[in-house]
């Protein structure tokens, strides 16, 4: 059942990022972006996830150690979701780099660099995007 459920989550998830990235003004994709639908699917995953890995109570999340201590002894449960988290978070940052790019009238082939690296490598996406935002509103002329 792990398996299943994560390749369906990772599947959507693709699914979702392609719309969003390649039909940005499509009605799903507003759609999509304007309320974070996907994390919310996305949690009620994450916590059956936890659910069934035993819980988070033995986590040590106040040290490095107790990190890597917590990635050693994943299960695939825990480990799933550990990655839906990330697809999560990856996923409404990405929302919010799209909805902010079109408030301020960035053009969308600028911020799909962003959007994978958001995909990728989530904090690396913020920071590219960062560097665009602020190069267009320094280059452009104010009206």
């Amino acid at each position: 059942m792990t398996v299943l459920l994560f390749n369906f989550c990772n599947t959507c998830i693709l699914l979702v990022w392609g719309s969003i990235i390649i039909f940005p003004n499509s009605k799903i994709s507003n759609h999509l972006i304007t309320y974070p639908w996907v994390p919310l699917v996305i949690s009620f995953f994450y916590t059956y996830f936890i659910f069934i890995s035993g819980g988070i109570s033995d986590a040590d999340f106040s040290s490095l150690e107790g990190i890597v201590t917590l990635f050693r002894n994943a299960s695939p449960e825990s480990a799933a979701a550990g990655w839906l988290h990330y697809l999560a978070f990856d996923f409404w940052v990405g929302s919010w780099i799209i909805r902010h790019s079109k408030k301020h009238k960035i053009k969308h082939y600028l911020v799909i660099l962003p959007l994978l690296a958001t995909f990728m490598l989530g904090p690396v996406g913020i920071l590219f995007y960062s560097i665009i935002y602020f190069g267009v509103k320094y280059f452009t002329p104010a009206n």
